[in-house]
């Protein structure tokens, strides 16, 4: 019996008084895209934050293939990508030299990074330090964060943000090949286009 990759189940989280994420629970299996949508301010945000062990939910638990997910263990975070709104970069390391790095931190190697390079159009910026990039080249650079390193479940907040029609559309062939190789895609997105080319499962929080 083929194992979830990832099991949410009873997710909640407040902020004080107010109560943001109420009991959710979901799903999802390899090679399949869930997408999570609900108007701004429902949580979509907070919860991925809360499957990625970014931020701490008050109740519920997050599953790995079985295995409560522990965003400080190695395995966890040899098999898990995310790009949410918050992704720090080294600071005086290069594209080139960040993408390199985390390749092969994750025990990958150099190969991926220049087809990433490519695909995301980072090449020209290639040589420049995270600070001196558009705030569409930093999002295109967390992408690439995701894609040069082993994944079995790839979490992504509006990873359409800032991209333009050739960047969305690529971003659409992308996540088809990511379920091609069995990996399990989570995101929030706001891209009725994109959400109808790869999802499988819509999740719907703050009704």
């Amino acid at each position: 019996m083929t194992v979830d990759a990832l099991t949410v189940r009873g997710l909640s989280r407040s902020f004080g008084e107010l109560l943001v994420l109420d009991d959710v629970s979901f799903s999802v299996a390899p090679g399949q895209v869930a997408v999570v949508f609900g108007p701004n301010g429902s949580g979509k945000t907070t919860l991925l934050r809360c499957v990625v062990g970014a931020d701490r939910a008050d109740g519920g638990e997050v599953l790995l293939e079985g295995r409560r997910l522990d965003e400080t263990d190695p395995w966890t975070r040899s098999v898990v990508a995310a790009a949410l709104d918050d992704i720090d970069f080294f600071p005086d390391l290069s594209v080139v030299e960040h993408l390199e790095l985390l390749a092969f931190a994750h025990g990958g190697g150099a190969d991926p990074v220049e087809e990433v390079l490519a695909e995301l159009g980072l090449e020209a910026a290639r040589d420049q330090l995270p600070a001196t990039l558009s705030s569409g080249q930093r999002r295109r650079l967390a992408l690439a964060s995701c894609f040069v390193r082993p994944r079995r479940l790839l979490v992504l907040d509006e990873p359409e943000q800032r991209l333009d029609v050739r960047g969305r559309a690529w971003l659409a062939d992308r996540l088809r090949r990511e379920k091609a190789a069995g990996t399990a895609v989570l995101m929030a997105s706001h891209d009725d286009e994109l959400i109808e080319a790869v999802a499988d499962a819509r999740i719907e929080i703050g009704e």
